[in-house]
């Protein structure tokens, strides 16, 4: 089964909540992660950028990361021979072979795939992944689309929508957005796979259930975090302060499971 590598986070975001002035808490994977606070790093494969490393596995070459392009810059679309490969575009344009991707734009380039040309003539930020190879995986042709003329569609909880960008039929790894609308929380989950997830825009508060303690933080623009299977978080405090939307990936097909509130126990198995 394939598992995310976890990256160590050293600084973490400098804001306060009520009751909580010396920081996030400190917890056993990454999250409430504000990235404008990870150090810089060089990537090989898009030569003169600053990029931000969300998390990554050095044996595979698995990658996430944030990237800045700066203006005028050119090169192709890299990544790992075997590898897809998947880019988010944040901010600005970013003009695939002939197409253009403002801000929403989403490329995905299966395994085999050839390289394209990449050009920012203004600069942009962009999510830039490499992911494992899979052998299963059914999806062989890129997928170049804007996300803004997909429409939203109604989550598993009030005040919740989402868009779908992939979804492979084969692996069963997707990549979607979500929205949560001002005021609406969300209640106690978790699932069976790893999940990462990118806080686009808006300001979300957000619980993580440790060992049946819970802890609460808030995420502003920027936010990250990679949360392990089995993870139980939410819960009544997880609310959007404003209109948040997320972009989010998982691997492998998983299974979720919601809990009447923040408990130590496992799953019961049937």
């Amino acid at each position: 089964m394939i598992r995310f590598a976890l990256v160590s986070v050293a600084i973490f975001a400098t804001f306060a909540i009520a009751g909580c002035a010396s920081g996030p808490p400190k917890l056993p994977y990454p999250a409430f992660v504000q990235v404008d606070e990870l150090p810089d790093m060089f990537m090989a494969s898009l030569p003169g950028v600053r990029a931000k490393q969300l998390a990554g596995d050095p044996q595979t070459r698995r990658t996430s990361n944030r990237v800045n392009l700066p203006a005028d810059w050119k090169g192709t679309s890299g990544g790992v021979p075997g590898r897809s490969m998947e880019i988010f575009v944040l901010q600005g344009q970013l003009e695939v072979a002939d197409i253009k991707l403002g801000s929403g734009g989403y490329l995905y380039l299966p395994s085999g795939s050839l390289g394209f040309n990449l050009v920012a003539a203004q600069g942009a930020q962009i999510l830039y992944f490499v992911n494992d190879a899979d052998p299963d995986a059914v999806i062989q042709s890129p997928i170049i689309i804007d996300s803004a003329v997909i429409d939203w569609q109604d989550g598993d909880s009030l005040g919740v929508q989402t868009k779908e960008l992939r979804y492979d039929p084969g692996t069963g790894s997707r990549t979607w957005l979500t929205r949560v609308n001002t005021g609406a929380n969300l209640p106690w989950t978790s699932s069976t796979v790893v999940r990462e997830s990118y806080l686009m825009s808006g300001n979300q508060q957000y619980s993580e259930c440790i060992n049946g303690k819970v802890e609460t933080w808030s995420y502003m623009p920027g936010g990250y975090v990679l949360r392990p299977a089995d993870t139980i978080h939410g819960g009544p405090d997880a609310v959007a302060y404003t209109d948040a939307t997320w972009f989010n990936r998982e691997a492998e097909p998983g299974v979720s499971t919601t809990w009447p509130g923040c408990v130590a126990a496992e799953p019961a198995a049937d």
